[in-house]
């Protein structure tokens, strides 16, 4: 086995993950590095690799370790992986290691994050009066209720949504008749004419 023959897995290696990873290949008996491609960490060939860490680790497969932690001295973390590369007679020749920069998945995964958090509920000094939106929740629930859209409401079913809007305070906002007929998909004077028959008062029966 020689560096030339492992180097096209770590050219692609880094292709694949590039700008955010590098991939180096240390000699297992001299402890330097052989070849970097991406050089993150500022190294070269040449320089020494401290294998040692290795010996710290669990091995989480046959001659693999990781992902583990690392750190570069900029404060950048890396998230770590190694494979031990054997000769036939199964002495340890090189070391391929693949350091992953985590910064720019940590940024986005706060901004997902942010993004995931929970809506706070409306100012009340903004939206205190966004009537519109009543309108919509209530004309919404009640075609859910009733399983058909709002242009195959009966007008007894108008009448019983015209209660509710009337009662959530909708129908005294002004201007609303206009937005209320639309929801409704009515005209306005067929919306006039069945909230007065919403509002009229039942009779008592005479004592």
């Amino acid at each position: 086995m020689t560096p030339e023959q492992i180097a096209p897995v770590g050219e692609v290696l880094a292709r694949l993950l590039s700008p955010h990873a590098e991939v180096v290949l240390h000699h297992a008996v001299t402890d330097r590095i052989v070849m970097i491609w991406n050089p993150l960490s500022g190294r070269g060939p040449g320089d020494a690799s401290l294998l040692g860490e290795l010996d710290e680790l669990t091995a989480t497969g046959r001659d693999a370790y990781g992902p583990y932690p690392k750190v570069l001295p900029d404060g950048r973390r890396l998230s770590s992986v190694s494979a031990v590369l054997r000769d036939e007679d199964g002495t340890a020749a090189y070391v391929l290691c693949v350091n992953v920069d985590r910064t720019a998945f940590e940024t986005a995964s706060r901004l997902l994050a942010a993004f995931a958090a929970p809506v706070s509920g409306q100012p009340r000094v903004f939206f205190e009066h966004d009537w519109t939106e009543k309108l919509n929740e209530l004309v919404a629930g009640y075609v859910q209720e009733r399983g058909v859209p709002v242009e195959r409401l009966t007008r007894a079913d108008r009448l019983e949504l015209l209660g509710r809007l009337d009662v959530a305070g909708v129908l005294s906002q002004r201007r609303s008749v206009p937005t209320v007929a639309r929801a409704l998909q009515v005209s306005r004077s067929a919306l006039y004419q069945l909230l007065a028959e919403a509002r009229k008062e039942p009779h008592a029966d005479p004592a």
